[in-house]
C-alpha cells in the first residue's frame, strides 16, 4: 500500500480473504487498485491497476478494502479455472457474504475483460435459484386447488407502462404472488422491489410476497395465505392491468 500510493485499495483474492472468504485458490501476489491517473506500477508482489471506477472502500485491519462483490469479480477475472471461480463466489454467497445482485452489477458496469467466468457462474446461480423456487411455487399452487394462475408474466399499466414482474397472477382475483428470493442472497429487497411493491398495488394488484423458504418448509402456510387473499381479493373490483408473459414482453 506504501508503493500504491493512499488512494489505493486492496481487491482480488487477498480482499476476498480479509472479507471472510475461505474458499480461495493460492495466491503470492496482492491485488491493489488505483486511481486511472495514477502514474504507479506493478512491482514485486503488488500488481497494481488503474481503474476508473473506484469503488468506495471499507476499512479491515487498518487497511482500505473494496467491497466484496468488487473483490470476487476482480479476482474472478485474473483466474483461468472455472470450478475455482465457482468455489469462491459460492462460498462467498453461502455463507451470507455476498449478494449476487451486487456481484452481477458490478460485472454489468466492469470491464469485460476476463469476464467470461464469473458472468457464467452468476448466470448459473441465478438460474438455479429461479428453478428451485418457480417449482416449489407451482406445486404449492397445485396443492392450493385455486384456479391455475398465468404464470411468470409482467404487469403493465393501460398506457403500457411496466408496473412488474410477478412469478404468478390472478387475473380474476386481481392478485400477484412474488417471491422474494433475494432471501437466498441475504440481502434486502432494495429500492428495486420497494418501487415494485408499490407500482403494482396503487395499480389495484393484491400482491402475496413469500420467501423461498416458506414454500420449501411451510406450503401449508402459503396456502392459507393465498386461499384467504384470494377470496378477499375477488370480490373487487378489476384494475385496468395489461398482463404479458415475460417472453414477450418488450
Amino acid at each position: 500500500m506504501v508503493h500504491a500510493g493512499p488512494a489505493a485499495m486492496v481487491t482480488g483474492i487477498e480482499a476476498a480473504r480479509m472479507h471472510g472468504v475461505k474458499r480461495l485458490p493460492a495466491e503470492a501476489k496482492v491485488h491493489v487498485l488505483v486511481p486511472h491517473e495514477s502514474g504507479v506500477s506493478s512491482w514485486g508482489f503488488a500488481t497494481v491497476e488503474r481503474t476508473v471506477h473506484l469503488p468506495e472502500p471499507t476499512e479491515i485491519d487498518g487497511l482500505p478494502v473494496v467491497p466484496l462483490a468488487r473483490a470476487l469479480f476482480d479476482a474472478a477475472r485474473h483466474m483461468d479455472r472455472l470450478d475455482e471461480v465457482r468455489a469462491m463466489i459460492a462460498d462467498a454467497v453461502q455463507r451470507g457474504l455476498c449478494d449476487p445482485r451486487d456481484l452481477k452489477q458490478e460485472i454489468e458496469k466492469g470491464t469485460t475483460i476476463g469476464s467470461a467466468l464469473p458472468r457464467r457462474v452468476v448466470h448459473e446461480m441465478d438460474r438455479g435459484i429461479r428453478s428451485a423456487t418457480g417449482a416449489w411455487a407451482r406445486s404449492v399452487v397445485k396443492r392450493s386447488k385455486l384456479p391455475e394462475p398465468q404464470w411468470n408474466v409482467n404487469l403493465f399499466t393501460s398506457d403500457d407502462r411496466l408496473l412488474g414482474r410477478v412469478e404468478a397472477y390472478w387475473r380474476e382475483a386481481n392478485m400477484a404472488l412474488e417471491i422474494d428470493s433475494l432471501e437466498f442472497h441475504l440481502g434486502s429487497a432494495g429500492n428495486a422491489r420497494a418501487r415494485t411493491h408499490r407500482a403494482l398495488t396503487g395499480a389495484g394488484v393484491v400482491v402475496v410476497h413469500v420467501l423461498p423458504s416458506h414454500l420449501r418448509d411451510e406450503p401449508l402456510t402459503v396456502i392459507q395465505r393465498l386461499r384467504a387473499t384470494y377470496e378477499k381479493a375477488a370480490g373487487r373490483p378489476p384494475p385496468d392491468v395489461q398482463v404479458r408473459s415475460v417472453r414477450h414482453a418488450a
